[in-house]
This record gives structure tokens, sequence and C-alpha cells, in this order.
């Protein structure tokens, strides 16, 4: 498996972006510190995933940052990222760590305790859990409360990301549980400075994971 440092697990969102400016606020978030990129798209075909792919790869390439490209094992494979997140209606973490090999990061969405030990138990290297608070990038967000993060923490060995809603103005409500990070979303994409949003945030998954 490679390394990897989640700290600062970016979502990227392309919605309402031009491709041009949608790379520019990418590499801003890698600028500001961004620890892992993870590139969702939902509606593009795979061969406009994995151009976009691509250029994403070269962005994050020069900050030497993984690229985890969500729920598609094919592009993921195909254009050379280095991950894939799965979500439970995604294809099984067994099944895709035997198409991928073991050096390939396999991310999991989890929303309970038996989730998330049967995600470890398939070999996945980390998990989302959340949606904390509720989200403006998916249509239906199932919540999650702290005390069941809490727990998944607690029952796995490996990283746990704290994902949903999270922004400079209430990830308080992470403080003592034993996240190795924070997942942000519109936090940077939407923000007017994105890179200093990320700087933002980095500083203060840095200070969570110490308390």
């Amino acid at each position: 498996m490679r390394d990897f440092d989640t700290t600062l697990y970016f979502i990227t969102d392309s919605t309402g972006f031009g491709e041009e400016e949608f790379l520019r606020r990418t590499e801003e978030a890698l600028k500001g510190g961004a620890t892992i990129v993870q590139l969702r798209e939902k509606d593009k075909t795979a061969r406009e995933y994995v151009s976009l792919a691509r250029k994403v790869h070269t962005l994050t390439k020069k900050y030497n940052v993984p690229l985890i490209i969500d729920d598609r094992v094919d592009v993921a494979l195909g254009m050379g990222a280095e991950g894939v997140h799965l979500g439970q209606s995604d294809m099984p973490i067994d099944i895709a760590r035997k198409i991928l090999g073991d050096d390939f990061i396999i991310g999991a969405t989890t929303k309970t305790v038996p989730q998330a030990l049967e995600a470890y138990r398939q070999g996945a290297d980390y998990l989302g859990v959340g949606a904390i608070y509720p989200t403006t990038t998916k249509v239906k967000t199932v919540l999650t409360s702290t005390e069941t993060l809490d727990a998944i923490c607690k029952a796995v060995p490996i990283p746990v990301n704290a994902i949903g809603g999270l922004n400079k103005n209430n990830t308080h409500v992470l403080e003592g549980i034993d996240i190795a990070g924070i997942c942000v979303v519109s936090a940077i994409m939407k923000a007017d400075d994105p890179k200093g949003e990320a700087e933002t945030l980095l500083k203060i998954a840095k200070e969570l994971k110490r308390k």
C-alpha cells in the first residue's frame, strides 16, 4: 500500500464551474495544503471522467499528493490514479482489491460500526464516515452521529475521516474523537479564497488530531 495522509481530504465538485476554473480551484486547494484529493464526478461518461482525471492528476503529482477516484475502479485503474473510493452501492472492496492489487489505496464510505468492520476486513485502507452535517453535494444525505463516528474510530485500526457539511465553523463537534482527518468539499471548492480556506482547515484538522 502506498503512503498517504488524510488530514485534509479534499473532495472536488465541478458543479457550476468551467474546466479551467475547476482546475484552478483544485490547484489552489493543493497550494493550501490538501493532503489527498478525491475526484468525484457523478454525471460524466467514462471517457470524460478519464480526461478530467488526467488533468487533475497532473496537478496532484506536482504537489506529491495522491489522487483518489470516486466510485469508478475502471477509471482509477485506466488513468493510473493512486486510489479509489467506494460507497456502499459500489463494487465490493475485496473484489476491487483483487483487480487493483495491494499498492492501490482503497477507501470506503461507512455509516455504521458493522459496515466499518466489514470494509476493514475486506481490505479498505481508510474510511470516510458521515454525513456529520447535511450537505449540498448529494441529494440524499443520511446523517451519522458523532457517537457512531467515535465508535467506528474505536472499532477499526485504519484511518477514519469525518465527512459531511464540515467547515471551519462547525468542526468543534469532532473534538475528542480519534479521527485521522476531515473530508471537505464545498468549504474549499466554493470559497472565495480556496487556498486560504484550505490552509485554515488544515490547521484545524491538525489541532483536532492532537486533542
